[in-house]
């Protein structure tokens, strides 16, 4: 039998509550903070049943790249040891770099672009750009593909 599922990309805002209390109590369970299920649906105020009837269907996006490839877009400041900065940040997360290209800069700016694996990362995807994001000189960045 083949697969037909479809995946779409929603805003949070849109979706029935129920889904984001699901993704909710597999946060709580996957940190530990809870450590069975009937404490955790109890905690974000959803049923058991509506629990199991959603969890193996619905992911915040970051969850879904894991083991995944990942091109990662930044544009920065050209100043000494903002690649590095970011190189180490990936490196700490421990992801894997496949390549990484940097342009020449143009006005004092430079578009970097890596690709990462992310089969061994300790973190998820989103709180990586958000630390990244933090870094002096880095002005903006995307996730341009994901395979």
């Amino acid at each position: 039998m083949r697969n037909t599922s479809k995946y779409y990309l929603v805003d949070a805002s849109v979706l029935p509550k129920v889904f984001i209390k699901v993704v909710e109590a597999k946060r709580i369970l996957a940190s530990g903070a809870i450590k069975n299920v009937n404490e955790a649906v109890r905690k974000v105020g959803i049923s058991r049943s509506a629990y199991y009837k959603y969890k193996d269907h619905i992911f915040p996006f970051y969850e879904t790249s894991q083991g995944k490839v990942i091109t990662l877009f930044f544009t920065v400041e050209d100043y000494a040891g903002i690649l590095s900065s970011i190189i180490n940040r990936i490196a700490d997360s421990k992801a894997n770099i496949i390549t990484i290209n940097q342009n020449i800069p143009i006005n004092g700016l430079a578009d970097v672009t890596i690709t990462i694996e992310t089969g061994q990362m300790t973190r998820d995807i989103k709180d990586l750009l958000d630390d990244i994001s933090s870094i002096e000189g880095v002005k903006r960045q995307e996730i341009l593909a994901r395979e």
